[in-house]
């Protein structure tokens, strides 16, 4: 599982650059934030906007990172494509999870 990660003082965008997070990657994906998010930040920024498919396998991957960061760190989501948008929604997940549009300026790759 391929992730990135950039701290920008208390908060920590991490990138997903991979097309899918389904039953195959779940738990790599999982193994790879907790090893991440173990650095102290009060946020965390998961940048899902590369990520065209995701089954329930990811998605209770992504809740198992919240409960791995618990209560007193927050994870936020960003950059989610309609597909997986459509997950989200149909979950009702998006009531639990902050769901950011895009990055915010600060912290978008010039490119």
């Amino acid at each position: 599982m391929n992730l990135t990660a950039e701290a920008h003082g208390a908060l920590l965008v991490v990138t997903v650059c991979e097309d899918r997070i389904d039953a195959a990657s779940a738990i790599q994906f999982k193994e790879r934030m907790r090893e991440m998010t173990q650095a102290a930040s009060d946020r965390v920024l998961l940048d899902l906007s590369q990520v065209a498919f995701l089954d329930s396998s990811g998605l209770g991957a992504v809740v198992g990172v919240m409960k791995q960061l618990g209560t007193t760190r927050k994870l936020e989501l960003v950059g989610l494509t309609p597909t997986v948008a459509k997950v989200f929604r149909l979950t009702r997940m998006d009531t639990v999870f902050t769901i950011h549009p895009t990055l915010p300026d600060g912290l978008r790759k010039a490119g």
